[in-house]
């Protein structure tokens, strides 16, 4: 019997990935491998980047798988849950629950909703959700990083672009295209001291350990 996108399931699907993306996987990371609270360090962000930006890269390397797998499994768990069901209500579903697992990651619970800037979550619900968009965007991520060095413009060119990928190159359905929408808008947002400094110049390098002025660094 076909499944229906009930009220319960949609908010089922919305809060788990909602409670999913909230997981703070940076600050559990770096607590636990003894580098301090990343939220004191460069930026302030709980990503893999500003990780990195302590010296270890085995901590920035969980905390991007962590980050990218908490929103690839929200949207599993709905595909899952529609696995019977119309093409349609699947994509619905997946898309729903990998945008609230991306707003979990910027505004968790557990951190007074002061999060982190959501690209590893960006590829992890695109990877899941809709695995030639999100590889694509992926590449798009790697050939700006590789060409000038600097994590946040590889991410806003990756997010510009996903809309892009899903509507027209790929052709995805209708909610996952909106999905790549949400998210873009919502990473441009989170990036504004990013974007900023990459106006001015002054956006740090892949590695670097720089701290950001106390003006400039975003909501831990």
């Amino acid at each position: 019997m076909p499944v229906e996108l009930s009220p319960l399931l949609i908010a089922c699907a919305v809060i788990g990935g909602y409670l999913l993306g909230s997981i703070p996987f940076g600050v559990i990371a770096t607590r636990m491998g003894g580098a301090g609270d990343v939220r004191a360090i460069g930026s302030g962000s709980i990503g893999a980047t500003n990780v990195l930006r302590t010296g270890r890269k085995d901590l920035a390397l969980i905390t991007l798988l962590g980050d990218g797998g908490k929103g690839a499994v929200a949207v599993l768990i709905a595909w899952l849950a529609t696995r019977d069901g119309p093409k349609e209500a699947q994509a619905l579903l997946t898309s729903l629950a990998a945008g609230a697992a991306f707003l979990g990651h910027l505004f968790p619970v557990w951190l007074k909703f002061k999060g982190g800037k959501g690209v590893a979550t960006f590829f992890g619900t695109l990877l899941a959700a809709a695995w030639p968009v999100g590889m694509a965007a992926g590449a798009t991520w790697l050939a700006v990083a590789f060409l000038f060095r600097i994590s946040s413009l590889a991410g806003l060119a990756a997010a510009a672009l996903a809309p892009i990928f899903a509507a027209f190159v790929f052709d995805r359905p209708l909610p996952v295209t909106w999905l790549c929408l949400f998210m873009a808008v919502l990473i441009y947002i989170r990036h504004e001291a990013n974007i900023r400094r990459l106006l001015k110049g002054e956006e740090p390098k892949i590695g670097a350990k720089k701290d950001a002025p106390p003006e400039e660094a975003p909501a831990p």
